[in-house]
């Protein structure tokens, strides 16, 4: 068996059980995984609690908001996605040390590639600079993003994304909410990493007059499945990339990471699809009461 595990606040509901169990069981493989929740804790010690799953015989633990930035710094041997966004999402327990990566970094990077192949990403769109933001954004730069225009309410937020994109080399830029209506249609990409179109948050994060078959469309929301973003890009013919793919391509390699040494990736490769279409399948009209 292995024993994995999930740290965060607020995180009951979380799939990332359902889906490293469905990984293990298709692999042959039984996995348990437990659910470390600091909501509540007023006094939660983060280090303590990976510790604790360590001693315990945990391989590893995935990590959430608010810990990813504790997780990269507790960390003993990075891997690229941590050195390039600065936060940890997956911690593995190894003879080494504690090994960090965050997946949400190659996860978008693996979505992209098996939607949309070696096609650079151009001129790209990004509506929030928030930690899913970051990762995507430092995603881009290895899928050849031409320029990255960010659009943020939270200008200081924007601003030092920006400084930290032009600092690794990937050519960004903030930009207003007029300025992105303009010249969206002469760009390529549009990712939406805010919370907008979520069942909590519903709507739409920009006016998407401008969107055409030109474009490639990525929204993080993955609940629903289907969000008036990634609607309004189907109806304009534009190429769409749910937040179900992020969800999915970003756990499985964190299994992968997980299972290095025991599982060969060709081995797990056949069933990313059958899991991408069970996910949508179950969140494609979810009830507010049943929100992973």
């Amino acid at each position: 068996m292995i024993k994995l595990g999930l740290v965060g606040e607020g995180i009951a509901k979380s799939q990332s059980p359902d889906l490293h169990k469905r990984l293990g069981a298709s692999l042959g493989v039984s996995v348990r995984y437990d659910l470390v929740d600091s909501l509540g804790i007023a006094d939660f010690d983060f280090p303590c609690a990976i510790q604790r799953l360590r001693d315990e015989g945990y391989r590893g633990t995935n990590v959430t908001f608010p810990f990813k930035e504790k997780a990269a710094k507790l960390a003993d041997i990075c891997g690229e996605g941590v050195r390039r966004v600065g936060t940890a999402n997956t911690l593995l327990f190894d003879e080494q040390g504690l090994r960090a990566e965050n997946t949400d970094y190659t996860g978008f990077i693996s979505a992209y590639r098996h939607s949309f192949g070696r096609q650079p990403a151009g001129d790209v769109l990004l509506i929030g600079a928030g930690g899913v933001g970051r990762a995507v954004a430092c995603a881009l730069g290895e899928l050849s993003a031409s320029c990255i225009h960010i659009l943020e309410r939270d200008s200081q937020r924007a601003d030092m994304l920006c400084r930290d994109l032009n600092a690794m080399g990937i050519t960004a830029q903030c930009v207003s909410p007029e300025q992105a209506q303009r010249e969206l249609p002469n760009w390529h990409g549009v990712v939406n990493c805010s919370p907008i179109g979520h069942i909590n948050h519903p709507g739409c994060p920009i006016n998407t007059a401008g969107l055409g078959a030109q474009h490639w469309v990525f929204d993080a929301v993955y609940i629903p499945a289907h969000t008036e973003l990634l609607n309004a890009a189907y109806q304009a013919g534009a190429k769409t990339l749910s937040g179900v793919d992020l969800f999915v391509f970003q756990g499985v390699d964190a299994f992968r990471f997980f299972t290095k040494g025991r599982i060969a990736c060709e081995q797990i490769d056949p069933h990313v699809i059958p899991l991408r279409t069970h996910y949508i399948e179950q969140l494609v009209s979810p009830r507010a009461d049943s929100v992973p």
